[in-house]
């Protein structure tokens, strides 16, 4: 009641108080959403920067080489598939080969992406067991 008192003689104070409290959820709202909204962006030193170029490059060349690999084995096996055309054995055993080697060969790329991706990444922390004093409880 005493607030309501000093306040209802003074006008002035009364509007801005009353605009105080219309505005104080939007100026919450507005420091929650920055606060947020702003992750800190720390800036990659040039050496690991120099480090993650020289990994993804190498991951380039590599996937690259094998792609290549793969199209000359598929000319080698098309070229091996000429005299056996007739036969349905043999042919039924190239295609056979021939999935195979495409399965290797995606295994070894996806392992070779997993490879680069787990280095990339920042080393994970795992906790550390609690001693045997704190876990008995009774």
């Amino acid at each position: 009641m005493t607030i309501t008192r000093i306040v209802g003689y003074f006008p002035l104070r009364r509007t801005l108080l009353v605009g105080a409290l219309a505005l104080a959820p939007f100026g919450a709202a507005c420091a929650w959403q920055q606060s947020g909204a702003q992750p800190v962006i720390r800036p990659v030193p040039p050496s690991v920067r120099f480090q993650q170029d020289a990994q993804q490059q190498q991951v380039r060349d590599e996937l690259q080489k094998s792609q290549l690999q793969q199209q000359l084995r598929q000319s080698v096996s098309d070229n091996a598939k000429l005299p056996a055309a007739k036969d349905a054995r043999a042919q039924r055993q190239l295609d056979q080969a021939e999935q195979a080697q495409r399965d290797r060969d995606r295994a070894r790329e996806q392992d070779l992406l997993d490879r680069a991706r787990d280095a990339s990444e920042l080393p994970r922390v795992l906790p550390q067991p609690l001693p045997a004093s704190g876990r008995s409880g009774g």
